[in-house]
């Protein structure tokens, strides 16, 4: 039987200078200690007694939001008629609701019209792995682009490389891992507070290069209080022989809030199924790694200033990557340097609500050794800034406008260098909006952008391909000859807007749909690339370029078109369970069928989740292997439950034989 969320409000109030107090409950009526209040959007937040109780003092609005463990999160709009002494029933919920930190607007991963999810905590340390891609590989809807287990960047609806953005804190990560699947993600997962995964474009909050979704690492090295609290873990692997160790911790003061975190791994080449006696393993797939950051805020009554430094070194192999008949090691040797502003303060201010500002400055170096020599370099200098302007409630709408500016100087010099240095400079305006009518919450938004891409040298070789005779043992390869330097700049304007709902149908329930309309510009890589990437085995030619035959050569001139954008049109729906049994549904927009659940099947599912004593999470995805009936296609994963010491996988064959819902 579903329970009910019920918030007992009194009397009115005029919302006027006066405390506001109040009693969080259970459906029991028991308080709830150490509950969570908060008043969104500021930095005004207590914790309830042991009996539950709560108080703010002076004028209070907006929105109250109370989190506490165990529970269902609650969202309370005050507004005038109020009362100043408020009864907040909390429902039960196995489902932790984290907030979403990348965001402009305050948000969970329930409250949202897009497909969100985010990894924390104890499911986040369970997953992490020495790349990000493989950390997110058992998320609904993400894929890994596995590349040794040392390189792997994630996919997101079958989208990768620059249209999916990879970012920390909310900017850029600023790496070339969207180049070429070889090249690492310069983010590490050990030190994280969090991973957010936005599905489907997100180019209003991040830009045309989020037209796929979003990877957002959030971590606390800009602190934003100096609560004292720390973190450490060791780890090791058998499969690579791989060591981890990471801490982290955040101490300060009243006014001065400080956070210092580090991590070291290192991971031999890792074992593969071995064909015969002897035991295989991957040649080159080893790493070595470590990285530190220091970072410190200034803490006042109405926000916080803050800065931090943090370095990255990575050494890794390149499995695959191999030169000439004698196949030599190639290992990538990684460093960045990364400097980080963040900011969020407060007014009292008719108009004006806050002002939100996330800046960096990232210098990443990127080489790939072969022999002792330094074949090919990877540079990347970016700086980036995003100031978010909030408005105070006017009529009811929450939102405001953000102004974004990135520039960026990415160059790639050696043997292999097949994209030559490029300047890319990007300017945006967005605006978003939300808005409660009852049940349901409207969320509007929209972005326009200025693109600008320059190379002063690119080169275009003129080639001889010739054919490849599959009598000979060996065929030639393309001739370079000839080459002219040509000074070149293209300039875009993409523009993206969306509109969507989540309506709170019934108590624990709600239905988000989301419609939206993206561009995207082409990254300097898809435009000018033009030569061999051993890495990846291809041979990289940009959409600047045109090909004609000339004498029975193939010749490249720049192209005379200019070069369209990328659009994507939308529609999210994502149906959401947060109270009681811990199911969970998630329905993609590229999926066309058509789940169907009848009250036989939920009695079955809890008769099932009953007998494997699973005390969490059933996750029920579409388009995988067990095939239950047609009345739904369900996959157990992740099971967070220890039956008799069994693993994921055993408990996954386990579940095969029962898995058949009645029609």
């Amino acid at each position: 039987m579903k329970r009910k969320l019920v918030a007992a409000i009194a009397t009115s109030m005029v919302m006027s200078a006066h405390a506001l107090t109040g009693v969080v409950v259970d459906e029991q009526g028991r308080g709830v200690a150490n509950a969570r209040v908060e008043i969104v959007g500021t930095k005004l937040a207590v914790r309830t007694d042991a009996q539950g109780n709560f108080a703010f003092s002076g004028e209070i609005a907006g929105e109250l939001h109370v989190v506490a463990s165990g529970f269902s999160h609650r969202m309370i709009h005050l507004h005038e008629g109020t009362d100043a002494v408020l009864r907040i029933v909390m429902a039960p919920s196995v489902i932790e609701q984290v907030d979403v930190i990348g965001l402009p607007l305050h948000t969970s991963v329930i409250e949202s019209s897009l497909p969100i999810s985010v990894l924390s905590g104890e499911e986040l340390r369970r997953r992490q792995a020495a790349t990000l891609g493989d950390s997110l590989a058992k998320e609904v809807g993400v894929h890994t682009n596995f590349h040794g287990g040392v390189a792997s960047t994630p996919i997101i609806r079958g989208l990768s490389g620059p249209r999916v953005l990879i970012a920390q804190n909310g900017l850029d990560v600023s790496d070339v891992s969207r180049v070429g699947p070889d090249h690492a993600v310069a983010s590490e997962v050990s030190t994280a507070q969090q991973v957010e995964i936005l599905r489907g474009p997100a180019t209003l909050f991040f830009g045309s290069g989020a037209i796929g979704g979003v990877v957002n690492v959030v971590d606390q090295r800009v602190p934003s209080d100096s609560e004292t609290r720390g973190e450490w873990l060791v780890q090791r692997d058998s499969v690579n022989r791989q060591q981890l160790a990471s801490f982290n911790v955040n101490t300060g003061g009243t006014h001065l809030a400080l956070h210092l975190d580090g991590f070291l791994r290192e991971a031999e080449d890792y074992k593969t199924p071995a064909t015969g006696n002897g035991k295989s393993r991957v040649a080159n797939s080893g790493e070595d790694s470590s990285g530190f950051t220091v970072g410190s805020s200034y803490l006042a009554d109405d926000g916080y200033l803050g800065v931090s430094v943090g370095r990255l070194n990575r050494e890794y192999g390149i499995p695959g990557h191999a030169h000439g008949e004698a196949a030599e090691d190639v290992y990538a040797d990684l460093d960045q340097d990364r400097y980080q502003l963040i900011s969020e303060w407060h007014f009292d201010h008719a108009l004006l609500h806050s002002l939100n500002t996330r800046a960096a400055y990232t210098d990443y170096t990127h080489a790939e050794i072969e022999d002792g020599v330094a074949g090919t370099t990877f540079s990347n200098k970016t700086a980036e800034i995003r100031v978010d302007l909030l408005h105070a409630d006017l009529g009811g709408w929450r939102g405001g406008i953000s102004l974004h500016y990135k520039n960026s100087d990415m160059a790639a010099e050696g043997e292999e260098a097949f994209a030559p240095p490029s300047h890319s400079r990007t300017t945006a305006l967005a605006f978003m909006e939300e808005r409660h009518w009852g049940d349901v919450l409207l969320q509007l938004g929209a972005r326009a952008e200025r693109v600008e891409i320059a190379a002063p040298n690119l080169t275009i070789p003129h080639l001889k391909v010739h054919s490849y005779d599959e009598h000979e043992d060996e065929h030639d390869h393309e001739e370079e000859t000839s080459a002219q330097i040509s000074a070149v700049e293209r300039n875009f304007s993409p523009v993206s807007f969306s509109a969507g709902a989540v309506w709170d149908f019934k108590p624990g329930y709600n239905l988000g749909i989301s419609l939206s309309r993206s561009q995207r510009a082409p990254s300097a890589a898809e435009l000018m690339s033009f030569g061999p990437h051993i890495g990846s085995g291809t041979y990289e030619i940009g959409a600047l370029f045109a090909a004609r035959e000339n004498d029975d050569e193939l010749v490249f001139d720049l192209h005379q078109h200019a070069q369209n954008l990328e659009t994507a049109n939308n529609i999210d729906l994502t149906l959401r369970k947060h109270e009681g049994m811990s199911v969970l549904f998630l329905m993609p927009s590229s999926i066309v069928s058509t789940i169907i659940i009848t009250s036989r099947t939920q009695d079955f599912l809890q008769k099932a989740a009953t007998h494997m004593r699973m005390m969490n999470t059933i996750v029920m995805r579409m388009n995988c292997p067990f095939i239950c009936s047609p009345v739904a296609t369900l996959l157990c994963a992740d099971l967070k439950c220890s039956l008799y010491g069994r693993s994921t996988r055993s408990l996954k064959r386990r579940l095969f034989p029962i898995m058949s819902v009645p029609n």
